[in-house]
């Protein structure tokens, strides 16, 4: 395996390495700390001029005439007294200039792409680790809490640090895991689990208007957490809101793979996609449907998109949809620089011999990806404030985790080292070469412009790769609420365009924001993607597929 190779492992298989073997890994810059190190030895000028600069600015700091100042956007420095205590706000303004050399020394190495993408992680990851506001003795709302409560607060810390660390994922608690229970406050979208196999439940929901599409839409979650990602709190639903448009709706609830399933890979759930296609049309009494998929299992559907083609079974779709999926892993920021062959082999490896992937190993991965929303700011809220961490459904779904089968850890693994899908026939699924530049559906592609897991600018190549006429969405936020992104979300808005041009970033110039939730883009794209309209049926199911439990059904709650 080349350099050439390594510098394109994908953001999917340094993910499910992370998750075997830990996120901290990747705080050890190794090679790359001593390339940066060389680096700033050959530029001994450029180096001089930043240290000089910086010893320059802590001089003012020393002698209380420096104007530097955290962004007013900056909520770890929010209370008063950063500014008013003379001696705070020295403590404060140290850590900004040294941060912000430590920071810029990365840039002044001028490092090849793979070492930039790891020494910024470290050097910005370090930054936020030493922030004075981490710092029990040093943050001023923890010390007015402590002072407050009599020390009670550092008290009920304490416990809550102890209690998040005595269980994986060891990060503190991000949500109030009391406030909601899956079925009453969140998935109660009405509908019926029509079909259950050892894969996966599929789950019917009840129209909710008189007439219906006549090409319905099947949902495909990802393998990673559950699928009521999809069907979060009324208002916040996906499927609530696209019953409510008048379409037919689908969706695959996966089962929590155990150590005696170690043996399903790609192979096991493509076919199961095709198991779903085949109950959707003999329920739904049609001959296509739109096939929706959420990241991982977009990877899967988009497997199972070139089955069809490779079999001639292509026009059982009338479209397909992708969101914040990514199906070319080439260069995909941080995460594609910090993997390597033999770690994927060994990661492979140690989940075989646990028999899958332990979900919350990889809720870890996730944390850290963004270390100062989702570890630090619960640092000092959980620990130093001794306060519980707020009710919030997102983060809920997200605490629910899933485990990943063995076989499909590998499978993932291989698929994202090699950038499979991208090369036509790198990859064969149920013994079809999968070709996706044959593909000509429509396709309907989300990303999130602040997405850290899928990069947007990764997710735009989806509509390169995929033939056929292809709609991009830029949508605000990150990788969730760029899903769960209602319309009644006054901040929301979203670019667009049936114009894909070869750079993404012109994409980003070529296209305005629209003010509103790409949800309702979807439903008129869907308008045009699924037919006619029909009658409603009055009943979920059919004589082969009788309902057998209420929506959520029964997978989703298992542990």
């Amino acid at each position: 395996m080349g350099a050439d190779s390594v510098d394109v492992a994908a953001p999917l298989d340094s993910l499910l390495v992370d998750a075997v073997f830990g996120p901290l890994r990747r705080f050890n810059p190794g090679m790359s700390g001593l390339r940066m190190a060389a680096r700033l030895a050959t530029r001994p000028q450029k180096l001089g001029r930043r240290v000089a600069g910086t010893a320059g600015e802590l001089a003012k700091v020393a002698v209380g005439f420096s104007s530097v100042e955290p962004s007013a956007k900056d909520r770890r420095f929010a209370e008063q007294a950063w500014t008013d205590n003379a001696w705070l706000r020295r403590v404060l303004q140290t850590y900004l200039v040294t941060g912000q050399a430590t920071k810029d020394l990365v840039g002044d190495a001028g490092l090849r792409w793979k070492d930039r993408e790891r020494m910024t992680f470290v050097a910005e990851n370090l930054v936020e680790a030493l922030s004075p506001s981490n710092n029990p003795f040093l943050n001023p709302a923890a010390l007015k809490a402590a002072l407050d409560t009599g020390g009670t607060s550092y008290a009920r810390g304490l416990r809550n640090f102890a209690t998040d660390m005595a269980v994986k994922p060891r990060v503190p608690a991000m949500v109030d895991t009391s406030a909601f229970n899956v079925g009453q406050d969140l998935a109660i979208t009405p509908g019926a689990v029509v079909l259950r196999t050892e894969v996966f439940e599929l789950l019917q929901y009840t129209p909710t208007t008189e007439t219906v599409r006549t090409a319905p839409m099947l949902l495909v979650p990802p393998t990673i957490n559950k699928y009521y990602v999809a069907d979060l709190a009324p208002g916040r639903s996906m499927v609530e809101h696209f019953v409510a448009s008048g379409q037919q709706v689908f969706l695959v609830s996966w089962r929590n793979p155990s150590r005696k399933h170690a043996a399903w890979g790609l192979d096991t759930y493509v076919q199961a996609v095709l198991d779903a296609m085949d109950a959707v049309e003999q329920i739904a009494e049609t001959d296509q449907q739109v096939l929706f998929s959420l990241c991982a299992g977009g990877i899967i559907s988009s497997l199972t998109l070139g089955h069809l083609v490779n079999t001639g079974q292509e026009d059982r779709l009338s479209g397909f949809s992708l969101g914040v999926t990514l199906l070319d892993q080439s260069r995909a920021g941080l995460m594609s620089s910090v993997t390597s062959p033999e770690l994927v082999r060994a990661a492979a490896a140690k989940s075989r011999a646990d028999g899958y992937l332990d979900g919350r190993s990889l809720a870890a991965v996730f944390a850290w990806l963004r270390p100062g929303d989702l570890v630090w700011n619960y640092w000092v809220n959980n620990y130093l404030l001794g306060k519980q961490p707020p009710a919030f459904d997102v983060l809920y779904w997200n605490a629910d985790t899933t485990r990943m089968a063995a076989e499909l850890h590998a499978d993932f693994l291989q698929l994202g080292l090699h950038n499979s899908l991208v090369t036509p026939g790198a990859v064969t699924v149920l013994g079809s070469p999968v070709d996706l530049s044959k593909v000509t559906v429509d396709s309907y592609v989300v990303a999130g412009i602040a997405d850290h897991i899928c990069p947007w600018a990764s997710c735009y190549r989806s509509v390169h790769l995929l033939g056929g006429r292809s709609r991009f969405v830029l949508s605000t936020s990150g990788h969730i609420a760029a899903l769960v992104n209602p319309p009644t979300n006054k901040k929301a808005s979203y670019r667009v365009s049936d114009t894909t041009p070869t750079d993404p970033q012109q994409f980003l110039a070529d296209n305005e924001p629209v003010q509103g939730s790409w949800w309702t883009d979807y439903v008129a794209w869907l308008g045009t993607h699924s037919g006619g309209s029909k009658p409603a049926p009055t009943s979920l199911g059919d004589a082969a597929h009788p309902v057998l439990a209420a929506a959520p059904g029964t997978y989703v709650f298992a542990t």
